[in-house]
């Protein structure tokens, strides 16, 4: 009954019944504002003290309608729950009781039974182009879809982060209904589907809420996409936590991916937003709340959120495999081996330290739970973020790629693979929009510009080869291409990880609840061995080299290795870790 409460008092257009709708629209700063329902009648929308605009309509699901303030601009429904055409086209009354789910039992899975897919709707053909996927990737081993953000955005290409209508999902990925049905589809193969939501900015296009509510934002708090957004506003905080709470409750996500909360400057939001999140849920229902956080801060980690992107992992593993150490890759090349140890040892590496340009980051973060991080070799920021894009498979030796996807894929810690890491996809990911106009050559002129401080990237002639992001192009050419996944060198990659995601779930998931770190040494340059309490008393050793020589191993445990990355049969050495290798050992309970 709270989030039914929540619906019909909140923010957007709430069906009453089948035949009557109550429009609500914060906007303090409109002096008139009227509903039109395009039937050439525009109707006042009476105000009260607190700048709240409602009116009660008979109109039922599929009504087309928009907001017109002071008589002079027409907008969309900021909470509007589906979009005609795009963002700057009607909003659409939807029913949210509408869709019968299938499974409408399912409870969600344990955290640490969580392997990770992360993909792009749009790049996969949308809401039913995603669903076709999903028996095979329960068959290779991943138990939970991670959508980037599906807010609706400016044209029909984007990578999600542009979101202006945050409760309506991208027209061109499907209905409501048809999101509903890849949900439900999702959870009777078993799948737990998150999603990733924007918080701390709106796109540049579409947004209009500065024009009728300016305290939705304030001016002397600056984010990388200008004004901060207040959350020390009553209605602001609600808009966010309606829209998690319609998110998880309306279309039973089983988790957010909360984007750059460091670019929140309220904290007690957040701790708000989850406090809420889990007194809606109904008992027995697991939901996850995973942070991405430059500041590491653990202690968030402690109480209510389920776990955090450990960009700290994925930037040390990166360097030690490209040698990269332009841009942030630099906080992590010098001593990259000493923090690999800290990474493999404690899980974030920056806890308190001065990163290159003197900033202090993170919280100490050995006492959490090994699940409490969420291990990645590549994701949309980390491939999307590059010039033109490349994948890991293009980037390093086949040997130490081996290596690192056994520490990704059967280390304690939680693992997120990026679509078509699975199978070896050599097609890049790129940065990709659909503006136009002006704010089109604004990004296109800032993505190169990004570059501009880069070694190889110096010449201007060389940044304008860097792909427009608004060129269609660019978009069909981040497309994997899933018919390449029978070719010899892509099968095998596949092997590969549903190899080790079955040794993963018969192994290490039962153990896994409760598991902790326990100490990581040093074994030689990019060598390092590190050991693990599981929930049920027994210790999992990793030991990974990333180097090109063999180092010495004398510390190692005495059984047979659960998985070695290359084959070691003939003429391997029991007290050396030959190079490009990773060897996992599981020692039971005494």
């Amino acid at each position: 009954m709270q989030h039914q409460r929540a619906r019909t008092q909140g923010h957007g257009a709430s069906p009453l019944d089948s035949t009557h709708t109550r429009f609500r629209l914060w906007a303090p700063d409109a002096k008139r504002v009227d509903l039109d329902l395009l039937d050439g009648t525009p109707r006042e929308m009476p105000r009260d003290a607190s700048g709240w605009y409602s009116l009660d309509v008979e109109c039922g699901a599929g009504t087309r309608y928009r907001f017109r303030i002071d008589d002079e601009l027409n907008v969309p429904d900021p909470a509007s729950r589906a979009q005609a055409e795009d963002v700057h086209s009607p909003s659409v009354v939807v029913d949210p009781d509408a869709y019968e789910w299938q499974h409408p039992d399912w409870r969600g899975r344990p955290w640490h039974e969580a392997v990770v897919y992360e993909l792009h709707v749009g790049l996969l053909g949308g809401f039913a182009g995603v669903e076709r996927q999903l028996a095979r990737l329960a068959e290779l081993g991943v138990t939970a879809i991670e959508l980037m953000p599906l807010a609706e955005f400016p044209g029909d290409r984007n990578w999600g982060y542009d979101g202006v209508l945050l409760y309506a999902p991208e027209c061109s990925y499907g209905t409501p209904e048809q999101l509903k049905h890849l949900i439900d589809t999702a959870h009777g193969l078993g799948l737990m589907v998150l999603l990733d939501v924007v918080y701390n900015h709106f796109g540049p296009d579409g947004n209009y809420l500065g024009r009728y509510a300016r305290h939705f934002f304030r001016h002397d708090q600056q984010t990388p996409w200008g004004d901060a957004i207040d959350f020390r506003q009553g209605e602001v905080r609600d808009f966010f936590i309606d829209n998690a709470l319609m998110w998880l409750t309306e279309y039973r996500f089983d988790g957010l991916r909360l984007d750059a909360v460091h670019a929140i400057p309220d904290r007690s939001f957040l701790t708000e937003l989850a406090e809420r999140v889990h007194e809606a849920v109904e008992p027995g229902r697991h939901v996850h709340l995973v942070l991405e956080n430059e500041d590491n801060r653990a202690s968030l980690l402690a109480g209510p959120f389920t776990a955090q992107w450990n960009d700290d992992g994925h930037n040390v593993l990166h360097t030690l495999l490209t040698g990269e150490q332009q841009g942030y890759y630099g906080d992590y090349h010098q001593d990259a081996t000493a923090k690999l140890a800290r990474f493999l040892g404690e899980g974030f590496i920056y806890q308190g330290q001065q990163n290159r340009r003197g900033h202090t980051r993170g919280e100490p973060s050995g006492h959490l739970p090994t699940t409490a991080f969420v291990l990645f070799l590549q994701n949309h920021d980390q491939t999307g973020n590059r010039a033109f894009g490349e994948r890991l498979v293009s980037l390093t030796d086949p040997d130490a790629l081996r290596a690192a996807t056994t520490v990704l894929l059967l280390s304690p810690m939680i693992p997120l693979l990026f679509m078509g890491e699975e199978w070896g996809a050599r097609q890049p990911f790129l940065f990709f929009t659909s503006h136009h106009g002006e704010l089109a050559e604004a990004v296109r002129e800032g993505r190169r510009g990004e570059f501009a401080e880069f070694a190889e990237f110096a010449d201007d002639k060389v940044r304008e080869q860097i792909p427009d992001p608004n060129a269609l192009t660019t978009f069909e050419n981040s497309r994997p291409d899933f018919g390449a996944m029978t070719e010899a060198e892509h099968a095998d990659w596949q092997q590969r990880y549903r190899e080790l995601l079955a040794l993963r779930h018969t192994h290490i998931v039962p153990r896994l609840q409760g598991a902790t770190f326990a100490g990581a040494t040093v074994l030689g340059e990019a060598a390092v061995q590190a050991r693990y309490r599981l929930g049920d008393g027994s210790m999992l050793t990793l030991a990974v080299n990333l180097s090109e020589k063999a180092v010495p191993a004398r510390d190692l445990p005495s059984n047979e290795p659960l998985h070695s990355s290359r084959d070691e049969s003939a003429g391997a050495r029991p007290d050396e870790l030959p190079a490009r290798t990773a060897r996992v050992y599981l020692e039971d309970a005494e």
